[in-house]
């Protein structure tokens, strides 16, 4: 799955899924009264359950800013097996492949589906199953999970760095917006540009998204996607391609970890196996590849 050579704002149906039974799971909608349980399942691995674990943080297991409906699968026992998100985005927690299964299952009655993410074999399990009638992929591609924890060498500070207000939005958006198209061939200003301003506008509200700024210039910015107590997860690292070999992104992106580590166990990104020069930079700032992981980008 990992090559293309080898592989050719939605919320689930809850109603048409709930209880759906494969094999000897159950899977069902979830609720916010099963919000600590779902927790201290995710718990069990945070590094790689960030995404999850930090949108229930946010927003409870049921709310629209998810773009989704969360998922519960149960064993025989009642134990839960595994968690999912399917709806804009898919993403899984599942300790078992009947888990993984089901969710897949679930999903092929989803449209609307932008992306698929997560480590690349329980990705490569879920694929066998919902590609034989979910959506077609346009993209697909393979990175590198990388960590930060202590001891991590600090570089020279820089003073400017901040977070963002609601009047540097107008900076950031074109920004953040081209790195998605980068990445995905998805332009979210074009397909969705009051949806993407709301969003944007949120995370900084959150006080999510770092930046240095001088004259009037996007210097640097990074957004905390997920904030656990675990890990956070930075995404959107960005350093204005004229002020690039000058130091500015090493010294951000130390100072921004060092920040994080003094509140979380561990500071997680993902990159490009591709992208060689950033997989050079992410490791000269100390970070580590901790796990592969797979994105498939789904054709609407």
């Amino acid at each position: 799955m990992r090559s293309q050579a080898a592989l050719a704002n939605s919320q689930a149906n809850s109603a048409s899924s709930f209880g759906q039974t494969q094999s000897s799971v159950t899977v069902s909608a979830s609720t916010d009264a099963q919000m600590a349980e779902v927790l201290a399942f995710l718990a069990r691995r945070p590094l790689h359950t960030v995404f999850l674990t930090g949108l229930i943080l946010d927003n409870g297991l049921v709310s629209p800013l998810n773009r989704g409906t969360f998922y519960v699968c149960r064993n025989v026992a009642g134990a839960i097996e595994g968690v999912a998100l399917i709806g804009h985005a898919m993403m899984l927690e599942a300790h078992t492949e009947a888990a993984i299964e089901a969710f897949a299952r679930i999903a092929q009655n989803v449209s609307g589906g932008h992306i698929i993410l997560g480590e690349s074999e329980k990705v490569e399990s879920f694929w066998r199953y919902y590609s034989e009638s979910g959506q077609t992929p346009r993209l697909f591609a393979r990175e590198i999970l990388f960590e930060q924890k202590w001891p991590m060498e600090l570089h020279a500070s820089v003073p400017g760095l901040r977070l963002a207000t609601l009047e540097d939005l107008a900076l950031i958006m074109p920004v953040h917006a081209q790195m998605s198209f980068d990445e995905t061939g998805v332009n979210p200003l074009e397909v969705d540009p009051e949806g993407f301003r709301k969003r944007c506008a949120r995370r900084i509200e959150q006080r999510r998204v770092w930046v240095l700024i001088e004259d009037g210039r996007l210097i640097f910015k990074a957004d905390i996607i997920a904030n656990t107590p675990h890990v956070n997860y930075i995404e959107g690292v960005y350093v204005n391609p004229a002020e690039r070999g000058k130091g500015y992104g090493l010294r951000c992106l130390s100072q921004l970890t060092h920040h994080l580590l003094a509140h979380t166990g561990a500071v997680t990104l993902l990159v490009n196996e591709q992208n060689h020069e950033a997989l050079n930079f992410y490791r000269q700032a100390g970070y580590k590849p901790r796990s592969r992981y797979d994105t498939i980008i789904l054709q609407k």
